[in-house]
C-alpha cells in the first residue's frame, strides 16, 4: 500500500525500484525459510506424500490461472494501482495464516540475539558435515537449481532470437511444463510410492531430466512440447519424494537451520550459473550452453546421488 502511494507520486524511478526489489527478496526469503521450517509440523503423519502434493501443485496452478488476469490488468491499469491490489490479496494471505494453530515446539519468540543467529547458522553447517546424505542431496539440489536457472535464460534467448520461434510458442512451451506438474502433482497425491522405491524413483527422474534438457533445442517445436510436459510431469515426481523423505528425516529444531544454509548455497549457485550462461551464449552459442549446463548437471546426479 505504501509502495503504491509512493509510486503514485515520484512515478519511475530506477533506484526506489532496485530499493524495493531488494527489500522484497528479503521478506521472501525470511517468508520462505519460515514455510519451509514450519510447513512439515503442520502434514498429518502419514499424509507427508500427500501433502507436499498439493503444496507443490498450488504455484504452478495459480500461475496458469492468473498469467493471463495479470497480462490484462498490467495492460489496463497503472502500476501503483497493481501494488494496491498485491497489498490487499498479501493481507488477506497474511489472514488466513493467523488461524493456523502453531503445533510447533511451544517456544517463545525471545527476540534476536546475534550470537544465537550465528549459532543456527554454525549448527547448519555442522549438521550437513556429519549427514553425508542430506549433503549430497541439498549440493546436487544447488547445482541443478543454478544451471536451471541459466538453462531457462539460454532457452528465452534463444526463441527471442531464432527466425523460426517467437516468444508466443515459448509461452506455450512453459505452459506444458505447468500443466505436466499440475498432472504430476494430482497423480502422486493419488498414488502412495513406498519409501524403499522412492530413490530409485527420484534418480530416474533426474537422469532422464537432464537428456530431455540436452535434447530440447535440437527438436521440432511439437516435440519440445511434449519435452517440457514430460519434464513437468517426471519433475514434480522427484520434487514431491525429495522433499516428502527430506523434511520428513530432518529434526524439527534443525529444519530451519539447515534450509537456511542450503538457500545461501542455491542463490550463490544461481548467481554464477546465470554469469557464466550469458558469457558462454555470447560466445559460442545457446544451443551449445544449455547442452554444457545439463550434462553439467548429469554429471553431478552420478557424482552425488
Amino acid at each position: 500500500m505504501l509502495t503504491a502511494y509512493i509510486v503514485n507520486i515520484i512515478g519511475f524511478k530506477y533506484y526506489f525500484y532496485l530499493g524495493l526489489s531488494l527489500i522484497l527478496g528479503i521478506i521472501s526469503s525470511i517468508y520462505q525459510l519460515a514455510y519451509q521450517a514450519w510447513f512439515p509440523d503442520l502434514i498429518p503423519i502419514g499424509f507427508e506424500q500427500q501433502g507436499y502434493a498439493v503444496s507443490s501443485s498450488i504455484y504452478p496452478t495459480i500461475m496458469i490461472i492468473m498469467s493471463p488476469v495479470s497480462a490484462y490488468l498490467y495492460k489496463t491499469l497503472s502500476i501503483s494501482a497493481l501494488f494496491v491490489i498485491i497489498g490487499v490479496l498479501t493481507i488477506i494471505a497474511a489472514t488466513f495464516e493467523l488461524f493456523i494453530t502453531n503445533i510447533h515446539n511451544g517456544e517463545i519468540n525471545k527476540g534476536f540475539d546475534f550470537q544465537e543467529y550465528k549459532s543456527d547458522l554454525v549448527g547448519g553447517f555442522n549438521f550437513f558435515k556429519e549427514e553425508k546424505g542430506i549433503r549430497n542431496i541439498y549440493t546436487y539440489m544447488s547445482i541443478t537449481n543454478g544451471a536451471a536457472n541459466g538453462l531457462h535464460l539460454m532457452v528465452q534467448a534463444y526463441f527471442q532470437t531464432a527466425s523460426f520461434l517467437t516468444v508466443t510458442m515459448l509461452a506455450f512451451l512453459r505452459s506444458a511444463e505447468t500443466v505436466g506438474r499440475i498432472l504430476g502433482g494430482i497423480v502422486q497425491y493419488k498414488v502412495d510410492v513406498p519409501p524403499e522405491k522412492r530413490y530409485g524413483i527420484t534418480k530416474f527422474v533426474y537422469i532422464f531430466y537432464e537428456i530431455m534438457d540436452i535434447i530440447l533445442l535440437y527438436i521440432p517445436y511439437p516435440f519440445m512440447i511434449a519435452n517440457r510436459f514430460i519434464c513437468g510431469f517426471l519433475g514434480m515426481t522427484s520434487a514431491t519424494l525429495r522433499e516428502t523423505s527430506v523434511q520428513s528425516y530432518l529434526p524439527s529444531n534443525m529444519r530451519a537451520k539447515v534450509n537456511a544454509v542450503f538457500n545461501v548455497f542455491m542463490a550463490l549457485s544461481i548467481i554464477i550459473f546465470q554469469i557464466i550462461a550469458g558469457y558462454l551464449g555470447d560466445r559460442i552459442g545457446y544451443r551449445k550452453v544449455v547442452v554444457l549446463l545439463a550434462s553439467f548437471s548429469l554429471l553431478a546426479i552420478f557424482i552425488l546421488i
